[in-house]
């Protein structure tokens, strides 16, 4: 079934010259004269890369075929990432390359999501927020202002600026999508 573009809405995911694309962001724009356009912010899933493309209005595209599967991460050796299907119990091995800025949120036992385009594995995507445990950080200065930071380490590798009273040894709560400090766990 086909999509129109002026049917496009966020997060929909097509195939354009035969790679998988998510719509990103969309506006209608419609000038003084001819047809509406249709002016977009794309990411291709197979590469990464992001454009800005607009489109008539009635353009037709097919929808790209994604698959997503909850796994659990199990270990890592080396730059290889070892996950499992909860249901199957089949075993997936992603490269670092793969895995990206996400390694830093992967904790052994928490949950993944694996996207798939054909059979072939696109990327991975973790919760919005992650628990992680602080294993290096200076202690605490005192009176120093409520909003004074210091640097830390997480357990998985993550460099952050945490708050003044964060010790190491504590639990913290992170965003996974940009790496920074969001509360004690």
């Amino acid at each position: 079934m086909a999509i129109e573009a002026g049917d496009f809405r966020t997060g929909l995911t097509l195939l354009i010259d035969g790679d998988p694309w998510v719509v990103l962001d969309f506006m209608h724009v419609k000038p003084g004269k001819g047809a509406a356009i249709l002016k977009t912010k794309m990411k291709n899933l197979k590469t990464g890369s992001t454009q800005e493309r607009n489109f008539n209005a009635s353009t037709k595209f097919e929808p790209a075929e994604i698959l997503r599967k909850t796994v659990q991460y199990s270990y890592n050796a080396g730059e290889t990432y070892c996950f499992m299907d909860m249901e199957t119990f089949e075993q997936f091995e992603l490269d670092e390359q793969k895995i990206g800025f996400n390694k830093y949120f992967l904790v052994e036992g928490n949950e993944a999501t694996i996207i798939f385009f054909e059979g072939q594995v696109l990327s991975i995507s973790v919760p919005e927020k992650v628990e992680l445990e602080v294993v290096e950080t200076t202690p605490a200065v005192k009176n120093a202002s409520m909003t004074a930071t210091k640097d830390a380490v997480t357990n998985t590798g993550l460099k952050l600026r945490v708050p003044m009273f964060i010790e190491q040894g504590e639990k913290i709560i992170v965003f996974s999508a940009d790496g920074k400090y969001s509360s004690r766990a």
